[in-house]
């Protein structure tokens, strides 16, 4: 027997990794980049707006006291004493966002096809919420308040400033409200609890948002308050993505219940 594959048997192989070719493909990173650039630009804009950021901060701060819900410093110091934990806080709140979020919509696009147009239209109603919010309501992290007890943990222990150098071109130091990171934690968590049956990894999914929750509040990147915006933002894309953008298009961007089977060639170039 030839060991050289027919290209039949190649294209097949590959179907699982590319379900709807690689037109769709080059378009969904297309799409992923536009959604980066506008996050860049953003922090242009409010990157000269400090000071109207930490009176946001400080608006924050005196709506929790009233509420008697400034419990953030009081949780950090629960955690600071214990390197070790500040340590994987610092890890985790560093690369989680990136490689979860990059992993899970990789893994939906190649394997979960059929939902993974809804799934990408709920986190980029969520990125436009939280672009539109922090053009219009900059807000410093509780990081930037160190008279309140706050410690930036990943300034002090792993020697990283998140606001100089090669870091900043990547954080946007202003964009505490909503916090994406535990809105991204929901929309992964809620959406790989509805693709699972096993109850364990149902529990799994439902204890990553609160490992996150864990994660930004040790850290001093985000006020509770911030992280309830983040999961009304969550709820808010939801919503949007299942009554408005589903029913604009039924087809493409519904959350299908079934695995749709492969799909004429030519029907692979139509845009989703």
């Amino acid at each position: 027997m030839s060991s050289v594959r027919s290209p039949e048997k190649m294209r097949s192989r590959l179907r699982p990794g590319l379900p709807r070719g690689w037109r769709d493909a080059v378009l969904q990173l297309a799409l992923w980049g536009l959604a980066d650039l506008l996050y860049e630009g953003v922090r242009g804009v409010v990157a000269g707006h400090g000071d109207l950021a930490l009176a946001n901060a400080e608006r924050i701060v005196s709506l929790e006291r009233a509420t008697h819900t400034l419990w953030e410093p009081r949780l950090q110091s629960l955690v600071i004493g214990h390197h070790d934990v500040i340590v994987a806080a610092n890890w985790l709140y560093v690369n989680v966002q990136f490689t979860v979020n990059a992993l899970f919509l990789a893994l939906l696009y190649a394997y979960r096809n059929h939902i993974f147009y809804f799934v990408r239209n709920m986190f980029f109603v969520a990125m436009a919420i939280a672009l539109t919010v922090h053009l219009l309501l900059p807000v410093a992290p509780p990081r930037m308040l160190p008279r309140l007890g706050f410690v930036d943990t990943i300034r002090q222990v792993a020697h990283v400033n998140q606001d100089s150098g090669a870091v900043s071109l990547f954080v946007n130091p202003y964009a505490a409200v909503p916090s994406m990171h535990m809105c991204f934690a929901l929309l992964v968590g809620v959406t790989v609890m509805r693709l699972v049956r096993r109850r364990w990894l149902k529990a799994l999914a439902l204890t990553y948002p609160l490992l996150v929750a864990a994660v930004v509040i040790a850290t001093a990147n985000h006020f509770l308050l911030d992280i309830v915006a983040g999961a009304l933002t969550a709820v808010l894309a939801v919503l949007a993505a299942q009554q408005v953008m589903a029913r604009v298009r039924p087809v493409a961007w519904a959350w299908a219940q079934h695995t749709v089977g492969p799909q004429p060639v030519s029907s692979l170039g139509q845009a989703r």
